[in-house]
């Protein structure tokens, strides 16, 4: 097995977070499982803008810790979460990067969600 070596964002792959500076909500169906005003907009290369909310700002009710991990060599080993809910589960689509590397160091106690399964609104 060969070691992990971290990437560094560059040119070639630029990563920026800066703070979002609006409100910005998680919801699932009538439920909203996250509402923020604190989160961060990160950006990397030409994939869309994520969302990285304070998980103090989660309702940590609703989430059941994952065995998923994914591992980024710009970001580190992601954790994943699913959120339950009366109808039904959402398998993995909450993730977090519990150690992220330096050059992303701000997305640490933060969770981004998938937007195809979670409604993720900013302005609202």
């Amino acid at each position: 097995m060969t070691a992990r070596e971290p990437r560094i964002p560059g040119p070639d792959h630029p990563i920026t977070v800066e703070k979002t500076g609006q409100r910005v909500i998680a919801r699932v169906g009538g439920h909203v499982i996250a509402d923020s005003s604190r989160a961060l907009t990160l950006r990397e290369g030409n994939y869309p803008p994520v969302q990285y909310i304070p998980i103090e700002d989660v309702d940590r009710t609703l989430l059941a810790a994952s065995t998923a991990q994914t591992y980024c060599p710009y970001k580190g080993d992601a954790s994943y979460y699913s959120i339950t809910l009366a109808d039904g589960d959402l398998a993995d689509v909450v993730w977090s990067y519990r150690e992220p590397y330096d050059a992303v160091a701000a997305i640490a106690d933060h969770v981004a969600f998938y937007t195809d399964r979670v409604d993720v609104v900013v302005g609202d």
